[in-house]
């Protein structure tokens, strides 16, 4: 009887020091990389909705490590903009996406940042993370789609976009938490003044 308590007691005193391990575990890794939309300013001009964000990016030792031997490190915003609807479900009026690309030259020791065809180069690592927390002036979609003096709400996210990696660091990806980097969706509302969709 003694024995078989002891025993008990051994397994409980292991599963509870696996349980805190773990979350150690679990909050290292957390803690490893961290995305943020720290700022949403939708604006209305020249016959357009846009948007100037500001976010925090922090990458993981491996996610680092991988730009520094010149894998590009693909970046989306994604914004999604609803009115609602009290007889249904809200309509979607705006679902769009913003890809930029952040990469190292191995052999000029130069950063980039690019988005479409257009690039900026920068010196450092820090730099270019720097240029891709802040977007100015972003082109979220034309005003016709929004009726004047209806408020509607929108969803903005940042996220590291591992679909764009060669396909062995896909499945890598999918297997190491240092390579999920998402924020959380985060909220804003605006409104068109009747007048301005016809600046």
């Amino acid at each position: 009887m003694i024995a078989e308590l002891r025993g008990w007691t051994f397994l409980r005193c292991a599963l509870a020091a696996f349980a805190l391990v773990g979350c150690a575990l679990f909050q290292h890794a957390s803690a490893a990389t961290e995305a943020q939309i720290k700022q949403i300013e939708p604006l209305i001009g020249e016959g357009h909705l846009t948007m100037d964000l500001d976010v925090a990016l922090k990458l993981s030792p491996i996610v680092i490590e991988a730009a520094e031997r010149g894998v590009p490190l693909y970046f989306t915003l994604d914004v999604k903009i609803t009115a609602p609807r009290w007889w249904w479900w809200d309509k979607t009026i705006v679902e769009t996406s913003l890809t930029r690309r952040m990469s190292y030259n191995t052999l000029t020791q130069q950063w980039r940042v690019a988005s479409g065809d257009l690039f900026l180069p920068v010196s450092s690592l820090q730099e270019a993370l720097s240029v891709l927390e802040k977007v100015r002036g972003w082109p979220v979609a034309p005003l016709d789609r929004f009726e004047p003096n209806v408020r509607y709400d929108g969803l903005v996210r940042i996220r590291l976009d591992t679909s764009h990696l060669a396909r062995p660091l896909q499945l890598d990806a999918r297997n190491r938490g240092a390579w999920s980097l998402t924020s959380p969706w985060t909220p804003f509302d605006f409104s068109v003044r009747k007048g301005e969709d016809s600046k």
